[in-house]
């Protein structure tokens, strides 16, 4: 089995994750339920605003879940005393122009009655589906995933109390410097959007600064190659090149696509971006470019990352797929890749031997499983196996067969999954 995967790993990160199971007093019962399916890749884009994070999760259900958790903003006066906490050091005001959040900040925030992480009562959540605990399990798995925007940006922390980075350095500079405080009176303004990618929790783009650090560190080994044409020691000088955080965003068209080639601006940017994605992760070493994928496998690629948004439909459109099909093979993209959609609309058959742990499994639960070809079922439930030896779990939903979870080696894993 694949190491479970933890949430927050960056100091900030983790004191969201203990913030929101202990100090926020959410449900208890939920939060576990929402671990799993923050696990599971269920979870889309998170859209982030002052206060406000929004997204689409997928429930057992075919249409996703409409998630929002709200946290309290702080007033000007809150606002006020924080931005004094952190400008009255230089090392702490140097750190967060830095894009670093010492964790004294929060303990000499919490000297003066602020709590920079949400404490009882602050967290409020808002779903879609019909349960009505806070939160529900939609929910809580957002809440979790909350925790990657912390280690990407600690940002995000104040503009979950209200502010946007800008305006939160605009006050430390003003402080410092003596002057009036902008902030003050500054439009919260700010948004982060996380973009949901199958197998992780997903990637943020931010713009790139001339002295990133990143940046900076690529301009002194490309210095260090010297001015030699030799393409070996350029070769050498690329591969020793840091690799950016993050995927970056393509920049603005110059000009529309010609009319006649029937290409739009936004298909153009989103070809570029796709493009983007996929070089960042080869080099990332986190999976291949994809472009040896099948066009099936592809349109389920493109339609898992448009799940929940109405470009979704605009994937089905040009691949000709009607939209539930669409849905069942992005959802397996999501789970499974390119065997997930394999084994959505196909079989094979593998030795009887190969199928007995599976049959085996479900005869200790209780049921009178059903064999055919790949296929063990029972009731609603069907476990398939891939060629890779991996296991599936797919449930019956509105008369056709899901994938419902991510494969294992064991199958028994898969009947005790959320």
């Amino acid at each position: 089995m694949a190491p479970r995967r933890n949430f927050g790993s960056t100091w900030w990160g983790k004191a969201w994750i203990e913030s929101l199971e202990q100090r926020a007093r959410l449900d208890a019962n939920r939060l576990p339920r929402g671990r799993t399916y923050a696990r599971q890749a269920r979870v889309g884009t998170l859209h982030v605003e002052p206060g406000l994070v929004k997204a689409l999760v997928q429930g057992n259900r075919p249409t996703p879940y409409q998630v929002q958790v709200r946290v309290r903003p702080f007033s000007d006066e809150e606002w006020k005393t924080t931005l004094d906490v952190i400008a009255a050091k230089a090392a702490h005001a140097a750190a967060l122009l830095d894009g670093e959040l010492p964790p004294e900040i929060l303990q000499e925030a919490q000297s003066v009655e602020i709590e920079l992480l949400p404490i009882a009562g602050e967290v409020g959540t808002n779903c879609s589906c019909p349960d009505w605990a806070n939160p529900c399990k939609h929910a809580a798995a957002v809440c979790y995933l909350i925790a990657d925007l912390m280690d990407d940006d600690p940002f995000t922390i104040f503009l979950l109390r209200g502010r946007a980075r800008d305006a939160v350095l605009a006050g430390v500079r003003s402080r410092r410097s003596g002057s009036a405080d902008p902030a003050a009176s500054a439009a919260p303004g700010g948004r982060v959007d996380r973009a949901g990618l199958p197998g992780n929790a997903g990637l943020v783009a931010r713009a790139s600064r001339r002295d990133n650090p990143v940046a900076v560190a690529a301009r002194n080994v490309w210095k260090s190659a010297g001015d030699s044409n030799d393409q070996a020691s350029r070769l050498d000088a690329v591969e020793r090149m840091p690799l950016a955080q993050h995927p970056g965003t393509p920049a603005p068209l110059a000009l529309d696509p010609p009319p006649a080639s029937g290409i739009s601006r936004a298909d153009l940017t989103a070809l570029a971006a796709d493009a983007a994605r996929r070089a960042w992760a080869v080099l990332a070493g986190d999976q291949s470019s994809g472009l040896g994928l099948s066009r099936d496998h592809d349109v389920a690629r493109r339609g898992s990352m448009a799940l929940g948004t109405p470009a979704f439909d605009d994937v089905a459109r040009l691949a000709a797929m009607p939209v539930r099909r669409l849905l069942a093979h992005a959802v397996a993209w999501q789970f499974g890749g390119a065997e997930g959609v394999d084994l959505t609309d196909s079989t094979w058959v593998p030795k009887a031997e190969q199928m007995a742990p599976a049959k085996n499994v479900l005869q200790e639960f209780g049921a009178n499983p059903r064999l055919r070809d790949n296929r063990v079922s029972a009731g609603d439930f069907q476990l398939r196996l891939g060629r890779s030896g991996l296991w599936y779990r797919f449930e019956r939903r509105n008369g056709a067969w899901e994938l419902a979870a991510p494969p294992d080696l064991d199958p028994a894993e898969l009947l005790l999954s959320e």
